[in-house]
């Protein structure tokens, strides 16, 4: 007689066995898509036919493999916490998409510059939730296994109530009608991405914003205000609890949220309408209020409806740590990392300012190349940008040029080099 146990153990052998062969699961090096009694890897149309028979929702993550930000969280979440793999298995149909070429972008519209996301789908296409967060904080700053959790019970509230609520949830599905990333228009040499995906070609999310930056500036389109994707409710006086994803654990004083009444320790319910279970929802929402202002409705546990006014700039924050932004003009081809703090100190730089060393000119392209000519030189420390000390990191610094010239400008920046202070004037050619 052959004893379940055994048979168990022969299921879970095949079930890694399958894992571990499959194709793109090794041409991408993906250590974490081994769990394929809970993931289905790489394949929504699969997942939602399985998903309308079985009627549970869709549970769909958006991993960049290559990347290393968020590779810890994805690890938990992919193959770590067992109360998550319980959930995904049990209460979902869960997919790992690890390539964005077969992914509709019509229906999975999210922060592309996130190196891991998710999103909670009902098999006819209604979107829940989007989970998902990162700032100049830190690729780890928002998202948890906490957190995660926090949204899938509420994503499963909503699934338990879909007829009642699926009209509340229209706005959570966006305008854009691309269904694949190789039809952007601005996607550069997209017969390399067509191709059979590998490391060297898979189409990150950020490579989305890239084409959207790209087709932009060639139409003459691009705005300062389109940068601003996916505000944090910070922007509006609200601090997010991250292991809720709805709690309020501050109000900025004088904020619109201060101004309209909101308190520290509600729940946020809805806003402009929307069903809210994390964090990411809220920056879905105010990613569709215009940067030149207007009005946030937002809904709370405790004190009820508020009304508040946003003003011209409110969308403005750091947005150095997104990866699009290095696709965008004017590209000045310099590493410049921040100095050591030791170093600092020997040339006489206060601990309120920062001094940037330029270890790499990339003369090889026209921006490194005319930063050169102008006088820039390896191992010079930049001190100053538009006559004013330095307080920025190398992403920071780069993101601030970007934001402030345009290519035909030059960047006024002051080096020392040795010893001297040495200014320059950088041509910004491309």
């Amino acid at each position: 007689m052959v004893r379940p146990g055994f048979i168990l153990c022969l299921v879970c052998f095949a079930n890694l066995l399958s894992a571990q062969e499959n194709p793109l699961r090794e041409r991408l090096r993906d250590e974490n898509g081994v769990r394929s009694d809970v993931w289905v890897y790489n394949d929504i149309a699969e997942a939602t036919r399985i998903a309308r028979d079985s009627g549970k929702p869709l549970f769909v993550t958006f991993r960049c493999v290559p990347c290393k930000e968020c590779a810890a969280f994805d690890a938990e979440v992919a193959n770590g916490s067992d109360e998550v793999a319980e959930f995904a298995k049990d209460k979902f149909v869960s997919v790992r998409q690890v390539e964005m070429k077969g992914v509709d972008l019509s229906l999975f519209q999210f922060d592309h510059d996130l190196n891991w996301a998710a999103m909670f789908l009902h098999p006819d296409g209604t979107i829940y939730a989007r989970y998902g967060t990162q700032s100049a904080a830190g690729p780890d700053a928002y998202n948890s296994v906490e957190g995660l959790l926090a949204t899938m019970r509420r994503v499963l509230d909503l699934h338990a109530r879909h007829p009642q609520v699926k009209q509340s949830l229209a706005g959570k599905r966006g305008t854009r009608t691309i269904d694949s990333a190789l039809a952007l228009p601005g996607l550069p040499n997209p017969a390399k991405y067509k191709a059979e995906t590998t490391r060297s070609n898979c189409i990150h999310c950020h490579n989305i914003h890239d084409a959207e930056h790209f087709d932009a500036q060639a139409k003459g389109t691009l705005t300062r205000e389109m940068l601003w994707r996916y505000p944090l409710p910070d922007n509006v006086g609200l601090s997010i609890d991250p292991t809720s994803g709805v709690r309020i654990a501050q109000i900025a004083e004088k904020s619109p949220a201060d101004v309209a009444g909101v308190e520290p320790g509600e729940d946020i319910l809805t806003m402009n309408g929307q069903p809210i279970c994390s964090i990411a929802d809220m920056q879905w929402v105010l990613h569709h209020v215009p940067a030149d202002g207007g009005t946030l409705s937002v809904e709370t546990s405790r004190t009820g409806k508020h009304t508040l006014e946003l003003r011209q700039g409110w969308k403005e924050y750091d947005i150095s740590w997104r990866g699009s932004i290095f696709s965008l003009s004017p590209r000045l081809r310099v590493w410049p990392p921040i100095l050591a703090y030791e170093k600092r100190k020997a040339l006489g730089i206060d601990d309120a300012h920062t001094a940037l060393e330029v270890r790499y000119i990339g003369q090889e392209y026209p921006g490194g190349k005319a930063a050169y000519e102008a006088g820039l030189r390896l191992n010079d420390v930049i001190v100053e940008l538009a006559g004013k000390p330095l307080t920025l990191n190398s992403e920071q610094f780069h993101a601030q040029i970007k934001l402030n010239y345009k290519v035909g400008d030059s960047v006024p920046i002051t080096v020392l080099r040795d010893g001297k202070r040495v200014p320059l004037k950088i041509p910004l050619v491309e």
